[in-house]
C-alpha cells in the first residue's frame, strides 16, 4: 500500500466534506436536537455520497463531465428545488416532538443515513469541485489514460483515502456539537431549526438563480 496515495486521499476527503453546506447544518441539527449518534450517521450518508462522486471524478472525469456541463442548468434547478424543500421542512419542524420520539426509542438512523445520501447526490457541481481539490493537489485524474492494474490499485488507495478522510470529519464535527448539546433547551432547539430551515433554503434558492445567471 503506498501512504503517499492513502494520506492523499485522506486529505482531499477532508478538504471536500469540511465546507458547511446543507449537509453540514442538518449533521449539526440533528446532532442538537436528536443525538450525536443521527448526527453522524447523517454525516455518514453524505461520506458515501462523496465517495461514490469521487469514485467517478477519479475514472470517469471525462464522461461526467461532459453530462454535467450539458444538463447543467437543469440540474441545479432540481437540485436546488430539493435542497430548498428540506429547508422548509426544517423550518416548519418542532423539535419538541423529535425529542419526545427519541426518548421513547423511535430515532431511525437509517432514514437521517439515506437522507444525506441524497441530498448530496443532487448537488452536481461536487464533481467538478473534486477535480479542483484533485488537480491542485497533483492527483492525476486523466481518463484518458489506459486502465492498467496499477492505476486501478492506486485508485483504490486514493478513494479509501477519500473515504477515511470524509468520515474523519463528520466524526470529529459531530463530537464537537455533541458536547454542547445538553446545554440547549426546546426554545433554543426550535430557533437552530428555523435557522437551519432558512439557511438551507437560502442555500437551494441560491443554487436555482445561479442556474440563471
Amino acid at each position: 500500500m503506498n501512504i503517499e496515495i492513502l494520506m492523499r486521499g485522506v486529505v482531499v476527503g477532508l478538504l471536500a466534506s469540511i465546507t458547511l453546506g446543507p449537509v453540514g447544518v442538518m449533521c449539526i441539527q440533528r446532532t442538537l436536537s436528536k443525538s450525536r449518534a443521527a448526527g453522524f450517521a447523517s454525516g455518514l450518508g453524505a461520506a458515501v455520497a462523496d465517495t461514490l462522486s469521487a469514485t467517478f471524478a477519479y475514472f470517469f472525469i471525462a464522461v461526467i463531465s461532459a453530462v454535467i456541463e450539458s444538463n447543467l442548468q437543469i440540474l441545479k434547478v432540481v437540485g436546488g428545488v430539493f435542497v430548498a424543500g428540506v429547508g422548509i421542512h426544517y423550518f416548519l419542524k418542532n423539535p419538541v416532538v423529535q425529542i419526545r420520539r427519541n426518548r421513547a426509542g423511535k430515532s431511525n438512523l437509517v432514514q437521517d443515513f439515506v437522507s444525506t445520501f441524497a441530498l448530496t447526490l443532487t448537488n452536481p457541481a461536487f464533481v467538478l469541485w473534486l477535480l479542483v481539490i484533485f488537480s491542485a493537489l497533483g492527483v492525476n485524474v486523466d481518463s484518458g489514460q489506459q486502465f492498467d492494474v496499477s492505476r486501478v490499485g492506486a485508485g483504490a488507495q486514493m478513494i479509501l483515502g477519500f473515504f477515511g478522510g470524509a468520515t474523519a470529519w463528520w466524526f470529529v464535527l459531530t463530537f464537537v456539537v455533541s458536547l454542547f448539546r445538553r446545554r440547549f433547551r426546546p426554545r433554543h432547539l426550535l430557533w437552530i431549526n428555523r435557522i437551519a430551515g432558512a439557511l438551507i433554503s437560502a442555500l437551494g434558492v441560491g443554487v436555482i438563480v445561479s442556474a440563471f445567471v
